[in-house]
Formats: C-alpha cells, structure tokens, sequence
C-alpha cells in the first residue's frame, strides 16, 4: 500500500491513520487484485486474450463475409427463439430462424442473392424476434447494432444495417498525447445558433475551426451513444455501438474526429458504462425477455434515482459486450480516450445514494465496495492501455476513492485523471449565496487544491449541470475543462432540452456563436481572454508542472497569489480596493513582465497597466520564498 500513502496525506499523523485503516482492509484490496489477475487469466485461457475478445464486435450482431454471405449472432441465453425479420425479406417474422448454440449463443447465414450481392442491403431496416418462455415475441434492436433511426413520427428507435459501398477511411494520424490537456467538452446537438439539432458536419466546419483558434487541444464529445430521449444529455444509452443519428452518419461523425486530428487535436468520448437505459423495444434491457441478461436481476439492477439498469459486470458475456465497446470507439471511430461517466455509482452497492464522502478510509475498503465494478474498470484501463499507449482514460467520481488513479500493476484502478468535482460547485455557490465582498479567499485555495498530493486531476470552473456560469478557471496537476461549449464566450442563456415541458423547443438548446462574431457586443472580448489563457498556458506548461505554491491567500485584500511553472499568478478578487507597490513572493530570481492580464483593453478592461513595465526581484524573503518584487499597481477589476 505504498503508493497509497504517499499518494494520501503527507503529515505523520494522518499517514499513521491511513496505515492503520488500510491495514485492517488488506485482505480486501489484495483479493481486488487478485480478482482481476484471475479474470486476465481466464480471458488468455478461455478466448486466446483480450486482444482478441475485446474485438468481438467484429463477430457479433451482423457481418458481411469476403464472399458477401451475412453472418448474425446474439447472446441471449433466456430466449426460446429467436428470428430476423426486416425489408430484406418483406418482414416475416418466421422465415430467418437463429440456430441455438452453446452459452445462450444464436447464429444465422444467409448466402447472397443470385446476383452475389449481401441479402441485407447497406440502410434496410432489420429486427431481432424474441420468443421467450412465457410465450411471448419481442421485436428487439441487435446490442452490438452499428446504426439506429427514428422515423420523425416514431417513439421507437430502428435498426437500420449500417454497410456503406465507400467508407470512410482516416486520412489522419492520432496527435501525440499533449503534454497539458486543455479540453473543450462539446455536445454537437446544441453547437448551433440555430434551433435544430445540429450536425457532425456542421461541427466539424463551423465549431472545430473556433476550437482550434481557441487553444483547446482536446475535445470531449457528449451524447455520441445512441440515445432515444434526447434531453436525457445522453446519459440513457439504448445503442451502446451506434453514434447518435440524430446528428448524422457514421461516416461524419468518423470525419469530424479526422479533421480534429489534422488540426492536432485530440478527441475523448463520454462513455456511459456505469448504466443503461430500462427502454425494451430500442434499448438493451429485457434483450431476451428475462429480467438480467445483460443485468443483474431485482433490486441490484436498478437505480432508483437514474431510474436505469445497472450491468452484471461479473458476467462473462457483459465483459464481452462493454471491453468490446471501448475498444470498437477507439477502432471504427478513432477516439483517443473516454471520459467514465457515473463512476461513483460504479464503485459502491450503494451507488453513493445517501452516503456523503468524509475521507475516511472505512468507506471506501469494506464490504460496500462493488468489487466486480473495480475489476471491470481496472481491466478496461489495463486493457486500453496496454493497446494504446497514449489512451486516456478519466473517472467522474465524486467520493474520493482512493488509488483511482494508481497504476493497475500497483493495485489501483489505473484511471490517468479524476474530476475535480468540487470545483463547479464552489463557484455557483459563491456567485449565487455570497456577496463580491464576502468572497472567503482560504476556502477558495483550499476547494482549488483539496487532492491527493501528485495525483492527476481535470480541474474546471463548470459542468454541464451548471450551464449559468461561464468563463474558465485552472489548478490541478495537468489539466483545464471548459464546459459547455459557448461559455468561453460568456453564453447569455442557461441549456433546456426540447421536452413536453417546455413545448418541445429548441431555443434553450442551442449555442449562439454568432455573438462572438458582433462585434458592437461584448462577448468575443472574454473570448478572446480565453483564447490568450490557452496559448499562454500552450507556451510556459504550468497545467503541467508541479503543484503551486501559493504564496498569498489574504481576506481583507482578497487577493491570492501563487507561483507555477515560474509564472507567477496575482488575483484580486476585492471589489472596491486596488493597491500600489504590493510586495509579491516569488523562487526564481530576476525579471519578470506581464504576460496576461484581464485589464487588458482587448478583453473588455480599461488598460490601466503598461506591459512594458519590468519587474525585478530583491533578495528579499518574503512568505517562504527567498526573493519578492513590488508590483506597482494591483487593480480591483472596474465594471
């Protein structure tokens, strides 16, 4: 458990504490290692390893064979029978029998037409028929479908064979993992000024140019996993292999994450493994009548706040299904990594529902730990990584979970970065419940701050629950999160999907990049601050250097001052008091010159600094450090 301790707490006493605790839990997290070691093992004996298993999307659901004979598989292990019927053969629903094979396994071959061509042809619309024990037939969408359609007047999602004449081919290699990651999380849906959903073509020729100009070398794409309700953010999965139709064709979206890679960017998806939409006819669950199949059965498979299915990840099958998944985006498409939604609800039978995080480490190593989450997370880190050697992989987890981001050979579930979740939330409570000059300074050092020492974090202002802030703060070891696209410019509505209560509109669901370009409105000059963060930040690194030393967090100036990668960084957050000849700490000797500054008249401020100003250090030690320097002026910032 060394890396634990030094990964924890850094005083004595608390490592004392944190020994004793996790001594008293080895047992547990030595067999969490061993249960992964176990299933690697029989992933080699079983399937010839993971390489090979975690491709099974290329043997099941529908394939096209050289010879254009069509091959279809399933895994539904409750199923009686089981049926394909669609246009190709004019929707009987008795004429295309699967074959019953071991495990709960289906097969199916149809031979090509007398003119050699596939019987199924590329955008016909197909359906599996379930007959279950109880007698039922179930008209169910394939779980490894490639592509599904909603017809304007529908509720239900189709099928439809996705096997284009010319696909899309890359022209692009992945960039090089950046060494500090600037991410821009997108939802192409809502990247339109207009009030449609909007495209991956319109993404990839309007928004990623602007992205580009911005500084951001990263993208997160939200909502790609084909869900039925839209407003859900995307969040109910039903499709876990097809990208969202809504925005168009599989090939654009392939072509959207092509060009951001000739632009240098890279691309990470927002993976949903954590659950799974309870939608039957277009979705996952009850694939083969019975209550678990891909799930577990009663209670345990359902949440009841998300009102969604929870996977059995200690089935085989599952394992299967998910590892396949991950490794389908990162081929067919090209990511460069995934952000894990809900991986606190992973972690815990508990689902973190009622339970608040204190940091004591009896809640996290006990028998409230789902250790068939843990091992599922640690073989798809291992996994990814160990394909793809600049993977990037990042956890949404709100509780702490210690070694989350240690690496899987030392017993930790080997995530490269976790959220700073507490981050957003700090931020709206202070503008929302505190006045300018209640602004509490040490609480704000300490929320920027509050991590294991050295372990890597995605720090940001806001998350996409909070669309009523805007504008971009950075801390943590390695990153910066601007989210949603369109606050970088200070977006002037909140985000509403299109639902029954607000009469199906679209105006709240849209980002009106348009302002940016009025140039009598004010929006492209915090803008054009962003964009001149990220290059300065692209040119001295300091998302990547070690931890700040903060040299100043003062209440009655409200100003923080802290020192990263030897720039030097001066807040003043006081909003009526500015100050001359303010004596500054700083490591390195010599001189120093403004590099960015928010008075700057093109960021909408008043230019009251002259950036020609040098700034020379004395040998003078000041707040720990060895040198200091006066800054003449330290303006409070004028509206």
């Amino acid at each position: 458990f060394r890396h634990v301790l030094y990964a924890v707490d850094q005083s004595r006493a608390n490592l004392s504490t944190a020994l004793d605790q996790l001594q008293r839990t080895a047992p547990s997290d030595q067999s969490q290692y061993g249960l992964f070691k176990k299933q690697l093992t029989l992933l080699e004996e079983a399937e010839g390893g993971f390489d090979q298993f975690t491709r099974s999307y290329k043997s099941y659901g529908v394939q096209r064979m050289p010879d254009n004979n069509l091959v279809f598989k399933e895994w539904a292990p409750a199923a009686e029978a089981l049926f394909l019927t669609g246009d190709f053969n004019g929707w009987d629903n008795f004429s295309h029998p699967y074959t019953k094979k071991e495990f709960g396994k289906w097969e199916l071959h149809i031979p090509p037409k007398e003119d050699k061509t596939p019987a199924v042809a590329h955008n016909s619309k197909l359906k599996v028929v379930v007959h279950t024990s109880a007698g039922e037939r179930l008209f169910r969408i394939s779980p490894w479908a490639k592509y599904v359609t909603r017809h304007e007047k529908s509720v239900i999602y189709d099928w439809v064979h996705w096997d284009p004449p010319q696909p899309y081919i890359h022209k692009h290699p992945r960039p090089q993992k950046p060494r500090s990651l600037r991410i821009y999380e997108s939802h192409v849906g809502i990247a339109s000024p207009e009030g449609k959903v909007a495209s991956y073509s319109n993404f990839t020729h309007n928004v990623l140019p602007r992205i580009k100009d911005l500084g951001y070398n990263c993208i997160q794409l939200m909502a790609i996993m084909e869900h039925a309700y839209y407003a859900s953010f995307g969040y109910q999965v039903t499709s876990f292999f097809a990208a969202s139709s809504r925005c168009g064709t599989p090939e654009e979206l392939k072509e959207l994450i092509d060009v951001a890679h000739s632009l240098g960017i890279i691309v990470l998806l927002d993976v949903v493994h954590s659950h799974a939409s309870k939608n039957t006819e277009d979705g996952l669950n009850r694939f083969d009548g019975s209550d678990s199949c891909f799930f577990h059965s009663g209670p345990r498979g359902e949440h009841s706040l998300w009102d969604s299915r929870l996977f059995n990840y200690s089935g085989w099958e599952v394992l299967r299904f998910l590892l396949s998944n991950l490794r389908w985006w990162m081929e067919e498409y090209r990511f460069d990594g995934f952000r894990f939604d809900g991986v606190s609800s992973m972690l815990y039978h508990h689902h973190g529902i009622g339970s608040g995080f204190s940091g004591d480490y009896a809640e996290y190593f006990g028998l409230q730990v789902d250790e068939d989450s843990l091992v599922y997370l640690m073989l798809a880190n291992h996994i990814l990584h160990t394909l793809y050697e600049d993977c990037i992989t990042i956890a949404e987890d709100v509780s702490g979970m210690p070694t989350l981001c240690c690496p899987v050979q030392e017993g930790g579930l080997g995530f490269d970065y976790r959220l700073a979740m507490a981050i957003p939330d700090k931020w709206i409570q202070i503008l929302k419940e505190f006045k300018d000059e209640d602004w509490n300074m040490g609480n704000i050092v300490f929320t920027m701050t509050n991590r294991r020492y050295g372990e890597k974090c995605i720090a940001y202002a806001e998350s996409h629950d909070q669309v009523l802030l805007s504008g971009n703060l950075h801390s943590s070891k390695t990153s910066l999160l601007c989210l949603i696209a369109g606050n970088e410019f200070g977006h002037p509505e909140w985000l509403d999907f299109p639902r029954v209560g607000n009469n199906e509109s679209y105006h709240y669901a849209r980002r009106q990049f348009n302002l940016v370009d009025t140039d009598h409105l004010r929006y492209w000059q915090l803008y054009a601050f962003d964009r001149d963060m990220n290059r300065t930040e692209d040119k001295y690194g300091w998302l990547a250097a070690s931890p700040a030393y903060i040299s100043v967090k003062h209440e009655g100036d409200k100003v923080i001052v802290f020192e990263r990668a030897n720039v030097i960084f001066i807040f003043n957050f006081h909003p009526t008091n500015s100050y001359s000849n303010y004596r500054v700490a700083a490591g390195p000797p010599g001189k120093y010159k403004i590099k960015l500054d928010s008075d700057g008249i093109q960021y909408g401020g008043h230019g009251r600094l002259d950036h020609n100003t040098e700034f020379f250090t004395e040998p003078m030690e000041f707040n720990n450090l060895p040198n200091s320097m006066l800054v003449s002026k330290l303006y409070y910032l004028l509206p």
